[in-house]
């Protein structure tokens, strides 16, 4: 008996929302990620209703020597691996969404999915730097970097970031922006989740209300003539033009609508901020030959949530990703004999996504993960229902993996790795040793763990620190405390905080 079990009852009594431990009737439902595949064990799963509510569960946790795990969907749940000594907090039900159109900010709560934002923004002609699948939490998507359709124009989703509120392993609870805590704001913009569980996070909007988008698909027999037009293509487009290269193999289930069920194509996904006249001049060399499907057209930014086709309910599912540094005539060749028709593989999605642009550009006011230094990001994922075919996988993933080996950029994205790694291989080498100290300095007995977790280093010395790092007091940060909230909120127009 965990000492969580022993002492429930005293959690509970502290809390607004939730607590749910091994032998209650509901322990299933609370323990699973949105990743079916994934077996999350935890002493406890707590969901809280507010910012007090985390407080109480991160004291509580440090008296009985327990860990604490943020988590909002469990999408990449698989690299936190065994929870057994750890509270898993799930912030599902903090899902308040305000929106500003004069700032064009948003202010959204840690438990708030993309699709929440997307149409919240729509409303006032803005857009956000959302995931490709709509229901991704915002914050992990965020705390990871956040690669969109809207990326190579306007960056990484982590540097629209203005504010981050989140409770610290002492139990304080801190608005972080580039004037209050810069260091601690610094280190969670593409960090990830090891320095506090973020309650809230206000971000930039963009006065986009429509773009050019859309999928054409062939048939995988063709997956070598198109893939390597595709690569020639995106030679020739703008910053504007976001696109994917990728073999998809749609299961025979009953969620797959018509011609798509039990099918399989190669095709290109893109996006393209500018006119529908704009757009059919760009994509005249793909459509010269002669997809068997074409969806451009004009459609609302928030409808972009669809175009990545994700499932939009949790499934049993293995993937993982890696950076290329280039991706030559060879290296599509490469990509098609592993994934492509003859391979053998039944992975159903394995994707090259373009970077580039403002991927690559570096800003004096970015966070730790400011630019992403490769020219195209893999991922390859599978439909795993049973243990079996999960191994199996898990095999033609590496095999992907292996054979574009020769074009690895040599650094990682902790989004698309859904596989445990060095948090090192995230980052160059210094910015890593300032997380690392970060890390001492916010967090030195290690107490949050997250699917990437950055290990307390050796501080830095003042000498070292960039100028105006320093610790400050944290900015007021007041709430309305009030029971409730299980249901996703209402979006609301109000000034920020």
């Amino acid at each position: 008996m965990t000492a969580v079990t022993e002492d429930v009852r005293v959690l509970r009594a502290r809390l607004l929302g939730e607590v749910v431990v091994p032998g209650d009737d509901d322990w299933d439902d609370a323990r699973q990620a949105w990743n079916l595949a994934v077996d999350q064990r935890p002493a406890a799963v707590a969901f809280p209703e507010s910012p007090e509510d985390v407080i109480a569960i991160v004291a509580f946790a440090r008296e009985r020597g327990l860990r604490v795990a943020p988590q909002g969907t469990g999408h990449n749940a698989n690299p936190l691996g065994p929870l057994e000594d750890t509270i898993l907090v799930k912030t599902s039900r903090m899902t308040g969404v305000a929106i500003d159109p004069q700032a064009r900010q948003a202010r959204v709560e840690a438990g708030v999915l993309w699709a929440d934002v997307t149409a919240a923004a729509a409303e006032h002609g803005l857009a956000a730097l959302a995931g490709s699948s709509p229901d991704v939490g915002v914050v992990g998507y965020t705390l990871g970097g956040g690669i969109g359709w809207l990326a190579r124009k306007h960056g990484l989703a982590a540097n629209s970031v203005v504010a981050v509120e989140l409770v610290t392993a002492d139990g304080r609870l801190v608005r972080a922006d580039h004037e209050h805590e810069s260091e601690l704001f610094w280190a969670v913009r593409g960090g990830g989740g090891s320095f506090g569980v973020v309650t809230a996070i206000e971000f930039r909007l963009l006065p986009i209300s429509e773009v050019y988008a859309g999928v054409l698909f062939w048939p995988l027999e063709r997956a070598s003539e198109v893939l390597h037009a595709w690569r020639r293509w995106i030679e020739t487009v703008p910053d504007e033009v976001t696109s994917v290269g990728r073999i998809m193999q749609f299961p025979p289930v009953p969620d797959i609508p018509e011609p798509f069920r039990g099918q399989s194509f190669v095709l290109v996904e893109a996006t393209l901020l500018g006119t529908e006249a704009e757009g059919d001049q760009l994509l005249r060399p793909l459509r010269e030959l002669g997809p068997a499907i074409d969806t451009f057209a004009m459609i609302p930014a928030s409808k972009l949530e669809e175009l990545h086709m994700d499932p939009p309910h949790p499934v049993p599912g293995a993937g993982d990703g890696m950076l290329l540094g280039d991706l030559p005539a060879e290296g599509i060749d490469a990509f098609v004999a592993a994934a492509g028709p003859g391979s053998g593989s039944s992975l159903v999605s394995v994707e090259l996504r373009h970077l580039g642009g403002a991927l690559g550009r570096s800003t004096p006011e970015e966070g730790v993960l400011g630019t992403l230094d490769a020219a195209f990001a893999l991922f390859s994922v599978g439909f795993v229902p049973t243990a079996e075919l999960k191994a199996a996988t898990e095999a033609q993933i590496d095999c992907v993996r292996d054979a574009m080996d020769p074009w690895d950029a040599g650094r990682s994205y902790s989004n698309f790795s859904e596989r445990r790694r060095e948090a090192g291989s995230f980052f160059r080498a210094e910015s890593y040793d300032r997380l690392r100290a970060g890390k001492a300095e916010w967090d030195a007995e290690d107490v949050f763990r997250s699917n990437h977790p950055i290990p307390p280093g050796p501080p830095h010395g003042e000498s070292n620190r960039p100028s105006g790092s320093r610790r400050r007091s944290a900015a007021p940060v007041s709430y309305e405390r009030k029971k409730g909230g299980s249901s996703r909120a209402a979006s609301a127009t109000i000034p920020m905080p």
